[in-house]
């Protein structure tokens, strides 16, 4: 795409703009943030889907999840520019202002509140929990300790609970299984794609990936199996709480077995091969779950 350069700033196309947008917010990231949100509100809802609902928990979630991704790379500019699937990014490129990514944070923020603050007190309540938890307490911990994975696998895993507690009004024990089932499932997804990444973090000095004599520590994969492993019985919890079927508990504990064994694959041979092998999988394994327990739903 072509750029004008008038008096020497850059004049960007609409179409560059909102390209920037969209990096800005990590639209493909925050999609399926919205996507986990809106599922487990089906999940959870009793009678005729409200349709109206799903629309403002939809856009209610983007717009949190939007936010906490801008804050994260207003945070996060500087380091942005040292790492190579980050440099391009528009604040680490220079292309947009803090100050209008701030301010488009902040309304983001704003609206998307008040539309789960539409629902009831406790989904305003976990996306103000969410959007602060990722922009202030796990982007600058990623540079401390790799603690910081298990403080974002919090945020990560709320859209669950805040899908659930849009339908039933409160906390359930069904909005603390499916958030179980997010929570779990992000440390072997994440830890493939930290093995993979490892040099990029390095360059930025992140501290996300536990090392050994200055490399990844291989005992990531074997942590990747028992997390993977936990998320075999919790796939019954839906089951147990009369919610879906039977159908959908095995399909769900077979996908986590098999989860288990890339996380065993990659803990064994600790390579390239087996990090991508795990992380693609790990793509899969959340929306088919969700799926599957919607589809079997009693």
């Amino acid at each position: 795409m072509s750029v004008k350069v008038v008096e020497g700033k850059a004049d960007y196309s609409v179409l560059q703009k909102v390209k920037d947008y969209q990096m800005l917010v990590k639209f493909r990231l925050t999609a399926t943030v919205v996507f986990s949100s809106v599922i487990a509100f089906l999940i959870a809802s009793e009678g005729a889907i409200n349709w109206v609902a799903v629309v403002i928990l939809a856009a209610g979630g983007f717009l949190v999840t939007g936010a906490a991704n801008t804050l994260n790379q207003v945070l996060e500019k500087d380091f942005d520019k040292l790492m190579k699937r980050t440099a391009d990014r528009p604040l680490a490129a220079g292309r947009m202002k803090d100050s209008e990514a701030v301010l488009a944070a902040g309304l983001m923020s704003l609206a998307g509140i008040l539309l789960l603050a539409l629902f009831n007190p406790w989904t305003a309540f976990f996306g103000m929990v969410a959007l602060l938890s990722y922009a202030f307490l796990y982007t600058p911990m990623k540079r401390i300790s790799p603690i910081a994975v298990i403080i974002g696998a919090v945020p990560g895993a709320l859209p669950t609970l805040i899908g659930c507690a849009a339908a039933e009004g409160t906390l359930t024990l069904l909005a603390l299984s499916l958030f179980t089932l997010q929570f779990l499932w992000q440390f072997p997804h994440f830890w493939s794609i930290g093995w993979l990444g490892f040099e990029d973090y390095q360059k930025a000095g992140y501290k996300i990936v536990p090392t050994l004599n200055g490399k990844q520590d291989p005992s990531i994969g074997l942590q990747s199996l028992l997390y993977a492993l936990f998320l075999v019985p919790v796939a019954f919890l839906p089951w147990y709480l009369g919610v879906s079927g039977i159908v959908s508990a095995v399909l769900v504990a077979l996908l986590g077995l098999v989860y288990a064994g890339f996380s065993w694959n990659f803990y064994k041979k600790s390579n390239r091969k087996s990090a991508l092998l795990l992380m693609f999988f790990s793509f899969f394994y959340i929306p088919i779950s969700l799926i599957a327990f919607l589809a079997d739903k009693v």
